[in-house]
Formats: C-alpha cells, structure tokens, sequence
C-alpha cells in the first residue's frame, strides 16, 4: 500500500475537473507522514471500524487503511463520492475493507454493515455486524462541531474520537474552565468524555493552504448514560448559559429557568453561586444544576 502525495492529489483532482473551494472548506492533505501522523495519534484498538466524515480524495482514508483499520467515508460531495472507491482500490487493493456513503453527514442516523479485515473476522463471531468504534476525520472547518456533537449523539458505540478542525476551533472543545475559551462546544464535547489537543499541523501540508492552522482533537468517550431528555435539559441549560458570556448565571438563565428568581433557587439548590457566570462552571456542576427539580416548567431546545 502506498500513501498518497501532492502529485498525486493534484493528478486525482485534474480527473474529476475538480478545482477546490473555500466555499467546501475543501483543503486537502499532501504529506504522507502528516497522514501517519494524524493515524497515530488516534491511538486506535487494533483492526477498529473506523467511521470517516468528509474523506476527500483518500488520503486519510487510506491511511487507516494501512494501519490495518475498516474504513466507512461518509462524502456529501457526489464528484469526489463517485471518485473515491476507484482511488482505495488502485492504493489499497480491492479487497480493502472499505465502503462508500454519499451524504451529508448532519443527516447519517445510521450506517450500513460495518466490515472488519479478513484476519480479524476469522475470530470474530459477528464479524460484520459492528457499529463504529472510532471517528476519525479531517473535518470541513464551517460544520465541524455539529457534525461531531451529531456523531457523539447517534453512535453510542464511539470510544475514540480523532478529528483536525481549525486550530481555534480545537482550542476552544479543549479549554477548561475558567477559559476565555471555554464555551458551548466545550461542555458538550466534554460531556461525552475526556477532550484534549493531541497536535497542531501546519498549512503548508494541505492543498490548497488554507490561511489558518489547524489543530487535532481527541475524544477518550467514557458516556454511558445517554438519555435523551437528560441531554436536552442539560444542552439547553448549557446554550443559556453562554447565550449572553458577560452576565451573572442568575441572569443569563432567567429566560431558561422562567424568572431571575426561579434562576436564582435553581442555582442556589444546586449549590451554585448566582453571581458567578457560565463559564466558571464544569460539566459536573452544569449537570447538577439542570438535574435539579424547578418549581415552574423550564424552556428547552433539542439543537445539539
């Protein structure tokens, strides 16, 4: 197996007439070792079925391949969808545990039969029959965090989350509390699990440079509980309490809580201050705040 280089995304994209766009947040990687870089950092289990968002022209794709992992692309773009399989093919063989979904990936509820390579199968009972253990992905910069909150919510079987996404971006699902980065995706991503920067790259290992760096996020999943009107309290809870970063929480949550004064019981039942704001709390604290019983119906909002 052979990884792909600059020369050979630039004669891949000349097949398909394709001419990458800002608008597609499409910048495409062209350095092997970068690839293998990004591989080893998800410090995936052996033979993982690995689900890929926004795979491109292959690099990545391949490069999961070539550790051994089965690889499920979920591509929107129907040009590069079409392009892809033929690509894993010429690099990867045709028996590479490989498969194709064309959509958009905001709107994957569900994925077809996961494949595992022929060794692992041989001891695997209900080999084929797997959910994915593993995203990895090069995510396009303008939908990356709902894309990962969607993917959080809908695979439960996710343990190990890798994915690059603009370098503030990552800062800003890593920051802690207390952070003038600490914010909405950084609660909810940590929710499900230990969240950290595992790497910046560079622009210069893309095709075409984007303007800014980028930056690779781990995800270590340990949620088990996942009910959903739990997760939507708590998110709506979590979406009031940044709507507005300068105010008090017993303000800011007013609207949430229905009054600055049911707001204020809320927080004091939970032994929160009601002077401080939302993003001196952590995930702990925010779910004991919306496990609290209110005295009066609160608002809620099902956005992820």
């Amino acid at each position: 197996m052979t990884l792909l280089t600059a020369r050979d995304i630039r004669e891949l994209a000349a097949d398909i007439g394709l001419r990458p766009t800002k608008q597609k947040g499409q910048n495409f990687v062209i350095d092997p070792n970068t690839v293998r870089s990004i591989v080893t950092a998800a410090g995936l289990e052996e033979n993982s079925n690995v689900v890929e968002v926004g795979p491109g022209l292959g690099s990545l794709t391949l490069g999961l391949l070539e550790a051994g992992h089965s690889v499920t692309a979920v591509e929107i773009d129907e040009v590069l969808a079409q392009k892809l399989p033929s690509t894993v093919e010429k690099f990867a063989g045709d028996d590479a545990p490989f498969q194709l979904v064309n959509a958009d990936a905001l709107r994957v509820t569900e994925l077809p039969t996961l494949q595992h390579t022929t060794e692992a199968a041989a001891g695997t009972p209900d080999a084929g029959e797997n959910q994915p253990d593993a995203l990895v992905a090069n995510l396009p910069y303008n939908v990356a965090v709902p894309v990962l909150l969607h993917f959080l919510e809908t695979f439960p079987s996710l343990k190990t989350v890798l994915v690059m996404v603009q370098l503030e971006v990552a800062e800003r699902l890593a920051a802690a509390p207390g952070s003038r980065t600490y914010g909405v995706p950084s609660v909810k991503a940590q929710w499900y699990g230990g969240v950290a920067l595992a790497g910046k790259i560079g622009k210069n290992v893309f095709w075409p440079a984007p303007n800014i760096d980028s930056g690779l996020v781990r995800i270590d999943v340990t949620r088990t509980e996942r009910d959903p009107a739990v997760r939507t309290r708590l998110f709506a809870l979590i979406d009031a309490a940044f709507a507005q970063r300068r105010k008090t929480l017993r303000a800011a949550l007013s609207g949430w809580a229905g009054g600055p004064q049911q707001s204020e019981d809320l927080l004091t039942a939970a032994g929160i201050d009601p002077k401080i704001r939302g993003e001196a709390l952590t995930v702990a604290d925010f779910e004991r705040l919306a496990a609290v019983e209110p005295s009066a119906p609160v608002a809620e909002d099902p956005s992820p």
